[in-house]
């Protein structure tokens, strides 16, 4: 069966603790651990605790190639690839997800493909490069990654597919799940409406079904070829969302995957409180009174 995760980016600013709770109580079967500064995604002690209390696995961890990381684990990307695919390997997850390489970047774009593949072999994971999109400043394309933003030019052995990226480069989702074929590992469940072309800057990361891709239409395909990848969401609600609405949200997420996939969705009882390690900053039942308070956590 299809595995549907949660990405830890999707409860940003709250920590690490808090997306395992929330991602229970939504009814995702696992996790992907976004490394960023926040030493707890680095921890493979403090994961495999939370992994093993909210009875989630950890289904991929993403290295951190954003421009918000650029000094955790050091500056060498190479390295940080490196560092991601041994903690994926120690915490028994199958798929490292990376970006293509910044044109900065010059001496780890120009190897980036052979990296990818040593680096995935020497940890036994899967290293699934995603695919980006061309950045537009004051009305001109900048080429931002090198070689490419999109890893179908590229000489690699998996690949994760993100819907909002691909609307923002102006691209169809399912067809490029189709010309990814076999290569497509991973799945950045999200939407978008709008591309570069018509003035768009941000990458929306909307709730799946809210934007203009064919994110239903891609996921009814996968799931009638047999697909054995995973699906995790990435989406981002606003920071000021409250966290009854953030956890509504995350529901409606992994319930329109569910269904698309041809399974059954329920959430989840939260967990008993109780003498465990914590690993956030706030008190441990404020979850658990705020999703007796949606109504669906049962």
């Amino acid at each position: 069966m299809i595995a549907i995760g949660m990405s830890t980016s999707c409860v940003f600013p709250l920590g690490v603790e808090q997306a395992f709770r929330l991602a229970r109580l939504a009814g995702f079967d696992g996790i992907e651990v976004m490394v960023t500064s926040d030493a707890v995604t680095r921890d493979a002690a403090a994961l495999r605790a939370l992994s093993e209390r909210y009875e989630l696995p950890i289904l991929a961890i993403h290295a951190p190639v954003l421009l918000l990381t650029p000094f955790v684990w050091g500056r060498d990307p190479a390295v940080k690839l490196q560092r991601s695919a041994e903690l994926a390997a120690t915490l028994g997850a199958p798929s490292v997800v990376v970006h293509p390489p910044f044109r900065w970047q010059s001496g780890y774009a120009t190897d980036f493909e052979r990296i990818v593949r040593r680096t995935a072999a020497d940890a036994g994971v899967e290293i699934a490069v995603e695919n980006m999109f061309p950045w537009k400043v004051a009305g001109r394309q900048l080429t931002a990654y090198a070689p490419s933003p999109d890893p179908l030019d590229l000489d690699v052995d998996a690949m994760t597919l993100d819907f909002s990226h691909a609307s923002l480069a102006g691209r169809d989702s399912l067809e490029i799940a189709m010309a990814m074929g076999d290569r497509l590992r991973h799945l950045h469940l999200c939407d978008g409406r709008g591309s570069v072309e018509d003035g768009t800057v941000f990458d929306e990361h909307l709730l799946p079904g809210r934007g203009t891709q064919p994110v239903a239409e891609t996921l009814d395909w996968l799931a009638s070829t047999d697909w054995s990848g995973s699906v995790v969401a990435e989406v981002k609600p606003a920071t000021s969302t409250s966290d009854a609405k953030r956890l509504a949200q995350l529901i409606e997420t992994v319930a329109f995957a569910k269904h698309h996939l041809g399974q059954k969705h329920a959430t989840r009882e939260p967990l008993l409180t109780g003498a465990a390690p914590r690993f956030g900053r706030r008190r441990r039942d404020e979850f658990d009174v705020e999703a007796r308070s949606t109504g669906d956590a049962r």
